[in-house]
């Protein structure tokens, strides 16, 4: 059993910054790709930034310059630091990681979300 949480999300006032962390805990479970995402009532959930298992992190552009996304291998935790935030940046934020169990089966876990509000 492979569990996600997220944690960090608030209320920030335009131009502030937050720090979202995403700890997975389980077992013999490799974890590759750990991303972040988000979804505002309405929309469809949008990829905001990835960082796969040893490689080069990737961002949409509306995080390009402003969010950075980075993991901790050791403990099993993603985290996204958000910078310079704005009100179109309010949304539910979903952390999502892929990875493949040791008996060789993929899999994708989500956790349950946390709330981002930009907003004076």
């Amino acid at each position: 059993q492979v569990q996600v949480v997220e944690s960090g999300g608030g209320l920030v006032q335009p131009g502030g910054s937050l720090r979202l962390s995403c700890a997975v805990s389980g077992s013999g479970f490799s974890i590759n790709a750990m991303e972040w995402y988000r979804q505002v009532p309405g929309k469809e959930r949008e990829l905001v930034a990835g960082i796969p298992s040893g490689g080069s992190p990737y961002y949409a552009d509306s995080a390009k310059g402003r969010f950075t996304i980075s993991r901790d291998n050791a403990m099993n935790t993603v985290f996204l630091q958000m910078s310079s935030l704005k009100p179109e940046d309010t949304a539910v934020y979903y952390c999502k990681i892929a990875g493949r169990w040791w008996y060789g089966t993929g899999s994708d876990y989500w956790g349950q979300g946390t709330q981002v509000t930009v907003s004076s």
